[in-house]
């Protein structure tokens, strides 16, 4: 999966002119918490964060309230967004792929990447929209039998384990894999089988030489 299979297209943009104010009503009134910040032709030049519409408590205690209010009502979006050009921005692309995108996210700390095409704004990517994706990637949309099995980390583990399944007429609608927590060597990987009974993928997975069941449940949601 990519960037541009799971990013927000066509976000939500404002102008560096813009008031302060009018850009929190805005995110306020779209529920979002990052606003890119565009020039001509939608080329970056800046990004609103929550943290960004924060004063600073020096500034407001050195101001009466009426020196706050005509204070904020002057600020424009430019005065307090992160800036492009000073590189305090970190931007992704649409060929990104989404494991990379979090690594950029949960390295440098943020929430949100801008997604660009030769400087464009084309997408936004969120942390949201990445948990989304592991859903998807997991098939949790979908009513199903999910199962965790741990296997060696050896040559013909995987295949068998397919094998196994597709022995009985099931299939796979999700599927990831990680390194077992505190077993070296070892792997877990965790299916998602459906239209198959808990017992029924229970029987099949028990058999499945050198590997156990770590974990099986119905897992999904209905439609109404």
């Amino acid at each position: 999966m990519f960037v541009k299979d799971c990013m927000t297209r066509h976000p939500v943009m404002v102008p560096p002119e813009m008031p302060v104010t009018e850009a929190q009503q805005v995110m306020t009134d779209h529920q979002i918490r990052h606003l890119p910040v565009v020039g001509d032709g939608k080329r970056l030049v800046g990004l609103i964060t929550p943290q960004r519409l924060t004063l600073k408590t020096d500034t407001m205690a050195s101001l009466d309230v009426w020196e706050i209010t005509r204070y904020i009502s002057h600020l424009k979006v430019r005065d307090v967004m992160l800036k492009s050009v000073a590189h305090q921005i970190i931007t992704t692309t649409p060929e990104t792929t989404v494991e990379m995108a979090a690594r950029e996210m949960t390295e440098h700390k943020v929430g949100c990447l801008p997604v660009l095409e030769d400087g464009v704004v084309v997408g936004i990517i969120s942390q949201i929209d990445l948990l989304a994706a592991l859903q998807e990637m997991l098939g949790l949309p979908s009513l199903g039998v999910r199962v965790t099995m741990r296997m060696p980390n050896t040559k013909g583990q995987f295949a068998a384990l397919t094998a196994a399944v597709a022995k009985h007429g099931l299939g796979i609608m999700g599927i990831g894999s990680f390194p077992s927590r505190r077993q070296p060597g070892y792997y877990d990987m965790v299916l998602k089988i459906p239209n198959a009974s808990l017992e029924e993928v229970r029987e099949i997975m028990s058999q499945v030489p050198e590997q156990e069941i770590v974990d099986i449940r119905e897992a999904g949601t209905r439609s109404n």
